[in-house]
């Protein structure tokens, strides 16, 4: 299994790592600073060894790394690994700013989750909020933004299956409850004294390092189905 840095350290930029595994162009590692593609949060990119990264998936309990052509060593060997910083954290940045403004939403008019994707230089997200419009999205940016202002700690905590069913709305994302009865172990984000939710992705380490969220798109796309896409500044 391998050993997932991003979850405990989404600030680790570069490592060291062992090869447990190549097949063709594709490695896997007893430890990783690599995000795979999951949760609407895309994928890391970079470097191990000399080889250009250019695709990162789960494979059960290992994360196998996809190179620009196969590589020249083998399983045994170790190598150096560096993700693209920048677009990390903009993902980073993106991800917090997501979870600020569901955490308005469903403070506001307990909205749920219906979608969401992560690109590398803006977000969106789609909520299942009756008579949402763009005025009523303005506010929540308006709110969204105060968050951030307040520079609220955010980090991640592992919680018992028990404990997170006792905690209402932790999983926002439709289906949530599916997906929670799966789990054993949970994995939340917390903003500090403004709300935590089941998360697995890489956020930053405080609301502060978001920046300005600009809105920059909203769409209705039914009744149950509201669309807003982001940037941040």
């Amino acid at each position: 299994m391998t050993n997932k840095i991003y979850l405990s350290d989404s600030y680790v930029r570069e490592i060291d790592a062992i090869i447990t595994g190549v097949q063709g162009s594709t490695i896997t590692l007893d430890k990783t600073i690599f995000y795979p593609t999951g949760g609407g949060q895309p994928c890391d990119t970079g470097i191990i060894g000399t080889y250009k990264v250019v695709d990162v998936k789960k494979d059960g309990d290992e994360v196998a790394h996809v190179l620009e052509t196969g590589p020249g060593f083998g399983v045994g060997d170790t190598v150096h690994c560096a993700i693209d910083w920048d677009k990390r954290y903009m993902h980073m940045r993106l991800h917090t700013a997501l979870h600020i403004i569901d955490g308005v939403v469903e403070k506001l008019y307990q909205g749920r989750i219906t979608g969401g994707q992560i690109y590398d230089d803006r977000a969106r997200m789609d909520f299942d909020v009756p008579g949402l419009d763009r005025a009523k999205a303005m506010e929540i940016m308006q709110s969204a933004q105060k968050i951030v202002s307040e520079n609220h700690k955010v980090s991640a905590k592992l919680i018992s299956k028990e404990e997170a069913k006792a905690i209402p709305n932790l999983a926002r994302t439709e289906p949530g409850e599916d997906l929670l009865s799966k789990l054993d172990t949970v994995r939340i984000i917390d903003i500090e004294g403004f709300d935590f939710q089941l998360d697995g992705g890489t956020h930053v380490a405080s609301t502060g390092e978001v920046g300005t969220i600009e809105l920059t798109k909203y769409e209705n796309k039914g009744s149950h189905n509201k669309r807003i896409e982001i940037m941040l500044r």
